[in-house]
């Protein structure tokens, strides 16, 4: 009886610590509000429901435990809908989708006004945001992990301010030593 306990206890230990880890995603005004008590920078994944890539980088770079862990201590993480309905307050704006059609929620839908003003071109955007939620860039694409730890340390050590040039960034892109696994 006692080694049935045992099988069981480890079991379950097992099975916690396999479960997937999670980026702690929250809403955009949520992580502005959260930057006026604690400062930290932005990234935000915009997204449409009908997208295959940025299906595949939820699925294959945000569940990976190393952006995971370096995401939710480094940054506010937002996902937000390109093509969703949500009205959101930004910089003393009010932001909508004045074009929405509930019919297509999950197909091909208008762009949502925020997405246009942070230069979202193509799904999936990551828009990275500084400490004051002003935009930064936005990184365009499907992103493997050891691609997006690339920005997301350049970002969050300012590196990005230093680089002015391709050049520059090229230099910085070839001496980057990519530590994150997958």
């Amino acid at each position: 009886m006692k080694n049935i306990l045992y099988i069981m206890f480890f079991t379950i230990l097992t099975s916690f610590s396999g479960m997937a880890q999670e980026i702690k995603w929250v809403t955009f005004e949520e992580a502005l509000e959260l930057q006026k008590k604690s400062p930290k920078k932005i990234m935000m994944d915009v997204y449409t429901s009908w997208c295959g890539p940025c299906k595949m980088l939820d699925k294959n770079t945000f569940h990976n435990k190393d952006v995971v862990d370096y995401v939710n201590e480094n940054y506010y993480a937002v996902k937000f809908n390109a093509e969703g309905n949500e009205e959101v307050n930004y910089d003393g704006k009010m932001f909508s989708n004045p074009n929405y059609k509930p019919e297509l929620a999950n197909r091909r839908n208008s762009a949502h006004e925020l997405s246009r003003y942070f230069q979202v071109q193509a799904y999936p955007t990551i828009v990275f945001l500084d400490e004051k939620g002003k935009l930064i860039f936005p990184l365009r694409g499907y992103k493997t992990p050891t691609q997006l730890e690339l920005y997301l340390k350049m970002f969050k050590a300012d590196k990005h301010k230093e680089i002015q040039t391709q050049e520059e960034f090229n230099v910085y892109y070839k001496a980057f030593k990519p530590e994150f696994e997958g």
